[in-house]
């Protein structure tokens, strides 16, 4: 495997011993990080795999918000260059990205969100304003509403209830964030039982229902032990990020990861 990194963003590009003819463009959640070593995972199974930095890097933004999505499809179109199709891997808020990139790129086969989201949500500026997490266009994407009267029961603080709890007061403006998967011609999804998070499984059960009424069929790997991060054979755990409740068992979280790993090398 050659590593390689990036000149316009910051990011890697691993080029496998034995290619594929598959891109893989793999994104983080609400860390932004470039997810190396998931990259890494899929290259040495034959992929073409990017994974990018989406924020706190030279010349973006502090946080998740009001994101760019032509970052994610201009990484797209390079990897097209070179792969006969591509697939795009999230995990969480990197989900709703995937998603989303699928839904607004043609060369995009397949995408595969873990931790999913069927709607965009809101980013929330350094200076304390509310926007969308996504742009297109330069124009904010429509998204779900945060509730401004919620406080955590917990400690550290599980938010699963705080995103039921926008839904349920704001179910207009739901509706209208929500990502028009079936746009996208191939669809897996991971999402654990016990995501401290958010309601995962519900998000992954909707992505389906949507998809079904489109006469499409939706891959949905859950284990209702498992949390919010994923762990696929042959990945570290991964123990950074905010202070928060995220659910789920090495063990489980393990388990998820090899229900869902052959989905993934049949994309591949």
């Amino acid at each position: 495997m050659m590593r390689r990194e990036l000149q316009d963003v910051p990011g890697v590009r691993l080029v496998p011993d034995r290619a594929t003819g598959v891109g893989a463009l793999v994104l983080a959640g609400s860390s932004g990080r470039v997810d190396e070593e998931r990259a890494a995972l899929l290259a040495r199974h034959g992929a073409l795999a990017e994974s990018v930095q989406w924020f706190g890097g030279p010349g973006q933004h502090d946080g998740p918000w009001e994101i760019a999505l032509e970052l994610f499809l201009g990484r797209v179109d390079d990897l097209a260059e070179d792969c006969d199709r591509v697939v795009v891997l999230g995990t969480s808020f990197g989900a709703e990205a995937a998603l989303l990139t699928g839904v607004h790129s043609d060369r995009v086969s397949a995408v595969v969100a873990f931790a999913p989201s069927d709607v965009v949500w809101t980013g929330v500026t350094g200076d304390g304003r509310a926007t969308s997490h996504w742009t297109l266009g330069n124009e904010a994407l429509a998204c779900v509403p945060f509730v401004d009267d919620w406080e955590p029961a917990g400690d550290p603080p599980a938010y699963v209830d705080f995103y039921r709890a926008c839904r349920a007061r704001f179910p207009e403006k739901a509706a209208e964030a929500a990502i028009p998967v079936e746009r996208i011609p191939e669809v897996v999804t991971v999402a654990g039982g016990d995501d401290q998070v958010w309601p995962a499984v519900e998000h992954a059960e909707s992505i389906a229902v949507r998809r079904r009424r489109h006469g499409l069929a939706t891959i949905v790997v859950t284990d209702p032990e498992a949390g919010h991060r994923t762990v696929l054979p042959g990945e570290p755990v991964v123990a950074a990020g905010a202070r928060m409740a995220r659910g789920g068992t090495e063990e489980a979280d393990r388990r998820l990861g090899r229900a869902a790993w052959g989905h993934i090398q049949a994309l591949l």
